[in-house]
């Protein structure tokens, strides 16, 4: 199935069949309305609260939501990744102050600062789990990080910059391609390991918001339209990375 949050109102998860056929999956708490959704190598899913400043625990077979993580600090947060040792790690962007920070969740729920930057918003972990991408959203920056074993970042590099609009969620595939949604822009684009700009596909709304991939054989990327309220998908060559990680 794939998730998506604000599901026919704020706060509501929604959950789509392989043939397309939907319905609420799970309401929030009051006063929560999920970003980013991740799943943890149990099977859990793990959803960004921003009004809340929370992560989420949602059990799948019995739908009871739980904190897993609180920070009063955060201005969010928004999006998440998610590495291979189940370590969270979150975008807060402050837009109105064009700022933004990068937490790690560790699996005790313990939320760390790794570091401030600009707008933060998209965040993916590499296949290898020795790279964090970042992306700033109004600055139009992707950055990249060495990531540790132990789940710390350093060496932060410009990765790709882009000349106008913004940029929302991003997601690697199994080679460590990068795709970005390009918010404003309407097109999603794939950037290489080294940053280079592989390809541009248009999207059939003006603000795509989150990707992630799926399907049979994890060669369809979903992206969910802001502008649409939808969900479009494409296909692509290489599987995506998290679903790769996730099968059994």
């Amino acid at each position: 199935n794939l998730y998506v949050v604000n599901f026919q109102k704020q706060g509501g998860v929604g959950a789509v069949s392989p043939n397309g056929v939907t319905e609420l999956f799970v309401e929030l708490p009051e006063g929560s309305i999920g970003n980013g959704i991740r799943f943890d190598s149990k099977g859990n899913m793990l959803v960004a609260d921003y009004t809340r400043h929370n992560i989420l625990k949602v059990d799948m077979k019995t739908k009871k939501i739980t904190v897993f993580a609180h920070e009063s600090k955060m201005s969010q947060p928004n999006d998440i990744a998610i590495d291979s040792k189940d370590r969270l790690y979150a975008s807060d962007p402050n837009w109105k102050a064009g700022t933004g920070k990068i937490w790690r969740i560790d699996t005790n729920g313990k939320v760390t600062l790794l570091d401030s930057l600009g707008t933060t918003n998209g965040i993916e972990v590499s296949p290898d789990n020795k790279l964090l991408y970042v992306g700033e959203s109004v600055q139009r920056k992707v950055w990249v990080y060495d990531l540790s074993a132990k789940g710390t970042i350093s060496g932060k590099r410009l990765l790709i910059e882009f000349p106008d609009f913004g940029m929302d969620g991003m997601r690697c595939d199994t080679e460590g391609n990068l795709y970005v949604t390009r918010h404003g822009k309407g097109t999603v684009v794939k950037v290489s390991p080294k940053g280079k700009l592989l390809h541009e596909l248009s999207a059939s709304g003006s603000k795509p918001s989150n990707i992630a991939f799926g399907g049979e054989d994890g060669k369809t990327a979903y992206i969910t339209l802001q502008d649409k309220g939808n969900v479009a998908s494409f296909r692509v060559d290489t599987p995506g990375r998290e679903w790769k990680m996730l099968q059994k």
